[in-house]
């Protein structure tokens, strides 16, 4: 079955530390470009990291700095390490795979960053 599934949401304080995973299943993932995107209570998802099959990174200019996209192509997994949290990240995390036409994604994980 071709999916990918987030873990390690959850609540942190500000200024707190939070570990996303996504593992895949169902493709070859060392073949995808795999990225992390956001989507907060009335807003619109943004893209928060990709990471290319070639390990380029490409973070948002609102977390540069702060976040960290890596990949585990020996264990079908992409990370989002996110440290310093603020309010403002606060949001549902969504995992996606692109490759040519497919375009995956996961059901998400709820961050929450408040005191």
């Amino acid at each position: 079955q071709v999916q990918v599934v987030e873990s390690g949401g959850g609540l942190v304080q500000p200024g707190g530390s939070l570990r996303l995973s996504c593992a895949a299943s169902g493709i070859i993932f060392r073949l995808y470009d795999m990225g992390w995107y956001r989507q907060a209570p009335g807003k619109q998802r943004e893209l928060v990291a990709v990471i290319t099959s070639g390990g380029s990174t490409n973070p948002a200019d609102s977390v540069t700095g702060r976040f960290t996209i890596s990949r585990d192509n020996a264990k079908n997994t992409v990370y989002l390490q996110m440290n310093y949290l603020k309010p403002e990240d606060t949001a549902v995390y969504y995992c996606n795979a692109r490759l040519a036409k497919a375009d995956i994604w996961g059901k998400g994980t709820l961050v929450t960053v408040a005191s």
